[in-house]
């Protein structure tokens, strides 16, 4: 028996309005490929801000944390969306190559030089890093780094140079790995590394190893979230990546990134105002 003509019409606006329900949900919940720094991982300040921007973006945020140089070769090669990192040169490189859309300044911290209690490089209380640095290679004891091409790892190379220091022999250990790791090797071996205050914060009762060095001006740690440029790789999430740095340095995003403490104590300061 064939079917009536209301009905045929009936079923398309149905399929219709499946079709289009079906692609709205899909748009919405397109995956967000997040490359970031092991630091923001670590320290557990996505855990605490990602689940806040999905229920206004209504998708995922799929996060890979690397060293802040493999991640914005995430960028480059299009395996990511946007990149939150902090190595303000290699940042502005990426955008000066075409790699970003849009950079935005959205928090800061700051490094500090942690170590076994006991001290032996006598650093505890410096406030020169560069001073500090040289008194670890001039006692002999062991410095541990990431080796990574990071952003921790371009800070301490900086400071290396400035004080005349070749990073080269028995005590200096480059191991290439993310700053928790780091800071669990710098206990099992009784080093110094130099760390970013959230991560060493969320270890800090992980490892026997205490804060030594801070306060000084050029251990200030700026971050920046880049959209990757859709011009470069047509596929991919540009909506989504450009989503997310809006909402980063919107009132809301700063606010959720300054909320996030560690027994009590601010880790991450907004840049926006």
């Amino acid at each position: 028996m064939p079917m009536p003509g209301w009905i045929r019409a009936a079923n398309a606006v149905a399929a219709l309005v499946l079709t289009l329900f079906i692609g709205v949900v899909a748009h919405a919940a397109s995956d967000i490929r997040l490359a970031t720094t092991t630091s923001t991982e670590n320290s557990g300040l996505l855990t605490a801000i990602l689940p806040k921007f999905e229920r206004v973006y209504g998708g995922k945020v799929r996060v890979v944390a690397v060293g802040t140089g493999a991640a914005l070769k995430l960028g480059e090669n299009g395996d990511a969306d946007v990149v939150l990192v902090h190595a303000r040169a290699l940042e502005e490189k990426f955008m000066d190559a075409g790699f970003g859309a849009v950079r935005k300044d959205v928090m800061y911290n700051d490094f500090i030089i942690v170590g076994p209690r006991r001290d032996p490089a006598g650093i505890r209380g410096l406030r020169n890093v560069v001073a500090a640095m040289a008194k670890i290679r001039l006692s002999g004891a062991k410095f541990i780094s990431r080796g990574d091409g990071s952003g921790t790892h371009q800070m301490e190379k900086s400071y290396w140079t400035e004080g005349g220091v070749e990073p080269t022999g028995a005590w200096y250990l480059s191991a290439g790995q993310g700053m928790g790791q780091m800071l669990t090797m710098a206990d099992q071996l009784e080093g110094y590394t130099l760390t970013d205050r959230a991560t060493y914060a969320a270890y800090r009762n992980k490892t026997g190893l205490d804060g030594l060095v801070e306060g000084d001006p050029k251990m200030f740690n700026p971050y920046g979230v880049i959209a990757v440029n859709p011009r470069r790789h047509p596929d991919i999430n540009a909506q989504g990546a450009i989503a997310f740095v809006d909402w980063m340095v919107s009132a809301v995003g700063q606010q959720a990134i300054a909320d996030f403490k560690i027994n009590g104590i601010q880790m991450f300061y907004p840049t926006v105002r």
